[in-house]
């Protein structure tokens, strides 16, 4: 535990209960939701654990994804979700990491259309040039389709357009994808992984200036203040300006990056937001709190890792590749965290596995407040939480002690 941590434990305890009523909330919201859409396919019995000859992990690169809701005046992010896969090989003694030789495909039931949901199709060309068909998004991939290698052991799909609105028409922003291992059309394994999004980002808190939206209401402000003229240059992309690795866009280098320049100019003015953490007045928003995981339900906020507003808008920091590591707070002897330089949701350990495929994604590191999140360690090992059950991989339990060690 950080010194940091250490020093605020009797807080964390106040905290802890604050936390919990947020808990019951957030566990009600998604029980809410779960109701007022339609169910998630249910596994097929040979699903779980032991079972199959292979078995697949799915998860995030991200615990919540945002987007706007209304393209026509600013775009600051676009609907653009990534999903990642593991697949082991349990058919022999030593499982292997399988990197060929299958196809992984994805679909997202009930979730299946985007481009009557979003009026980002109708912005797309002012913003991006060259628009793609409909429901594609920016990378080419749509609601389904196939994953594909990546050369780091697992499969991975970007840029999946979904929207947190289903077919139906109601709001969902934990939506589960269904990821299927093929051979030659024979069905080797299957499981289901959230692909959150949420389009609960909005300036209105401070920008509400009667008579105009938001966004108009921020882009004459910025006009004010930085003597451009964007209220004439709608749609805006506001990476076209300030770099954004989150798109992977390099902006005006003489210009401050996105995250730099909108937590710095706003740090000031988050005082009397009706927010335990301010974060979430725009990650991605009070309702659909983009931390979840087993860190928020021991009363770890947003803050006790990144830093405040200003230490994430430092101009040194690289935004989206500077980030708290696991090792940072976490010490268990004989076990290794983050590979050196590398980020939680690219590491590897136990022979390779990826962290992600076993503790969750980042921010959704289960067990979550959301039950949809547990849904795979649940169907996989018949408990929720991290995948701790050897025989999800191994077709006998393996002798001696559990490593967490790359090359062990």
């Amino acid at each position: 535990m950080s010194a940091r941590l250490r020093a605020r434990k009797p807080a964390l305890a106040a905290m802890r209960r604050r936390r919990a009523a947020a808990c019951l909330l957030a566990t009600t919201l998604v029980m809410t939701l779960a109701a007022s859409s339609p169910a998630p396919p249910v596994p097929p019995p040979d699903a779980g654990a032991g079972a199959t000859p292979m078995v697949v992990f799915g998860y995030n690169d991200l615990g919540m994804h945002c987007m706007n809701e209304d393209f026509s005046e600013i775009m600051i992010l676009p609907p653009f979700n990534t999903l990642h896969a593991q697949v082991i090989d349990r058919s022999e003694r030593e499982p292997k990491i399988v990197k060929s030789g299958v196809t992984v495909e994805y679909r997202i039931p009930g979730n299946t259309h985007s481009a009557d949901k979003t009026n980002f199709w109708k912005y797309w060309q002012p913003v991006f040039g060259p628009p793609k068909p409909p429901n594609v998004g920016l990378t080419g991939n749509g609601l389904s389709g196939q994953m594909l290698p990546t050369g780091d052991n697992d499969w991975q799909v970007t840029g999946i357009p979904i929207t947190p609105t289903d077919d139906a028409g109601r709001d969902n922003p934990y939506p589960l994808a269904v990821i299927t291992v093929k051979r030659r059309g024979e069905v080797l394994a299957t499981t289901q992984a959230v692909v959150p999004v949420s389009t609960e980002i909005n300036c209105h808190l401070c920008h509400n200036t009667p008579g105009i939206s938001p966004a108009l209401d921020l882009l004459r402000a910025h006009d004010r203040r930085h003597g451009t003229n964007l209220e004439d240059e709608q749609p805006v992309l506001c990476a076209k300006c300030h770099a954004d690795n989150a798109l992977g866009l390099p902006g005006d280098p003489q210009l401050p990056n996105l995250s730099s320049a909108m937590h710095l100019a706003h740090a000031p003015r988050m005082g009397g937001l009706p927010f335990e953490e301010a974060c979430y007045a725009c990650h991605p928003g009070a309702r659909t709190k983009c931390q979840r995981d087993v860190h928020f339900d021991r009363g770890i906020g947003c803050t006790d890792c990144h830093g405040d507003m200003e230490a994430v808008g430092d101009p040194n920091r690289n935004p989206w590749l500077d980030e708290p590591r696991c090792g940072d707070c976490h010490r268990r002897p004989g076990f290794e965290f983050e590979q050196p330089g590398t980020l939680y949701r690219n590491s590897v350990g136990h022979k390779k596995v990826h962290c992600a495929a076993c503790h969750g994604s980042p921010h959704a590191i289960t067990p979550t407040v959301t039950e949809v999140d547990n849904l795979q360690a649940q169907t996989l090992q018949g408990h929720p939480g991290v995948i701790d059950t050897c025989t999800v991989c191994h077709r006998d339990g393996p002798p001696g002690q559990f490593f967490h060690k790359v090359n062990d």
